[in-house]
This record gives structure tokens, sequence and C-alpha cells, in this order.
């Protein structure tokens, strides 16, 4: 590079209306993280949104991190809770190279933001129990396939309501070890702490029933993975599990 000195590239700012790769219309921004950015955009010759992730290149060296994302997300293809990986595109910002990750678009919003307009910001135990089954439903597929997400929490799940239930896809996948129990475990223990965040956390923990706080096991990491080893295994307890009014055990 003549012998400059590459900068850092930390933000892209692509306004809505901007063409990149010559196909796709810029509709929205969608968020950003350490790796890039992401943006709702629009096929020019289809009318169909998709997302693109762009990576800052900094953090995608000789497209590693590109590489890992898309084989991954092939390889788990067939998991619904994850978004669909369609293409990877190249385009040029301030004279780099810049690898840009064309997927699915899906209708909702970030879990953390969900959770910002919800009295109170947070969920009921009931509202809470019904997103971490849906969570873990959707994380067995996951751990059935050997594999880990390796980066859950609130910003890298969007969710959509729908009636008691949450339609919910996670996004990212940072984490680049290989797959075996521990990463299995870590999964497990952040669905754990998704759930104790999303009714309010150490404030509200106190006052919570008694089920509430068999599930959370006061987020002490040594008994939730003896409880719960992987996904399934804690998307079984939450379909067996019993609650116990005025002295009756009521069937969840």
């Amino acid at each position: 590079m003549n012998g400059k000195k590459r900068t850092d590239i930390d933000s892209f700012d692509f306004q809505p209306g901007r063409i990149i790769a010559r196909k796709y219309e810029v509709v929205s921004s969608l968020g950003s993280g350490w790796e890039g950015e992401v943006y709702r955009v629009r096929e020019q010759h289809t009318g169909v949104e998709r997302a693109a992730k762009i990576f800052f290149p900094q953090r995608n060296r000789h497209d590693r991190a590109t590489k890992f994302y898309a084989r991954k997300l092939h390889k788990l293809r067939h998991c619904s809770i994850l978004i669909q990986y369609h293409t990877q595109e190249r385009i040029t910002f301030h004279r780099e190279p810049i690898t840009v990750l064309i997927s699915e678009y899906v209708e909702g919003e970030l879990l953390s933001n969900f959770l910002k307009r919800q009295p109170g910001k947070r969920l009921t135990p009931f509202e809470g129990l019904h997103l971490l089954h849906a969570l873990a439903v959707g994380v067995e597929e996951i751990h059935r396939a050997r594999e880990y997400h390796g980066d859950l929490h609130d910003d890298n799940i969007i969710v959509r309501r729908r009636g008691l239930s949450f339609d919910v896809k996670l996004v990212d996948m940072y984490n680049w070890g290989a797959p075996d129990a521990g990463n299995i475990r870590d999964d497990v223990c952040d669905l754990i702490r998704i759930f104790y965040d999303s009714l309010g956390g150490a404030r509200f923990y106190p006052k919570h029933p008694q089920e509430i706080k068999d599930v959370c096991c006061g987020l002490k990491r040594t008994l939730i993975i003896r409880k719960f080893r992987t996904a399934g295994h804690l998307r079984l307890y939450l379909e067996k599990m019993t609650w116990r009014i005025a002295g009756r055990a009521v069937k969840y």
C-alpha cells in the first residue's frame, strides 16, 4: 500500500438510497457491532428485501470472519432459529475492498429494544418462560447439529410477538472455537442469563416465584450446567414444569 499504514474503518454510515454492489439499495440501518454494520437493503431488480452485513476490514483479515459465518450458517441452514445466508458481495469503501454478506431479512426488533417498550422494561414470569422456551427450542436444533452459537445476548436476538409466544431469530456467531461440550454449556448459561435479565434482573429476583428461581439457579454456573446440560434439557424441563398455586400442583 505504498508504504502507508492502513487506516481502520469504524463506520460506513450508509444512508437510505445508497446503492451497494450495484444491485442493493439501502433502506435503513439495522445496527452495528464490533465486526461491522448491518443494513436492511432492497434488491433493485426484484424488490426483495434482504439484510446486508458489511464487515470492517480490520475485523475480517483475509476474509476469515466472512468465511466462518458463511460456512457455519450453511451447515446450520436447517435450523429455523438462524437467519438464512444467501451470498457474498464485494464493494470498495475509501479504496479498501470490503466484504458484504447478504442474508434473509427478518421482521422484528432486537430483544433489548423490545424489553425497553414493556411495562417496567421487563417481562412477566409467564412471558419470560414463553420467550425462554422459544429460544431453547431453537438453540436445541443447533446443539443437535453438534454446533453452538457462542454469543447469545439481547442484542443478538430478534423477536416478534405472536399471541402468547415469540418468534425468535439469532444473529451473529462471533466465537471462533471448535464446538465442544463447553461451548454448548456456555450457550445454556447464556439462555438462563437472558431469561433472568428479561424479568428485571437482580432487583426483582427475590420476589419471583420459586419455580422461576429453580430455572435461574441463582445464575450459578455449576448449578445450571448440572441441571441443564444442553438446550434440549432446558426445553424439556420447561415443558414438564409445574406451578404450585394455593398448595396445588398446576401443570404449566
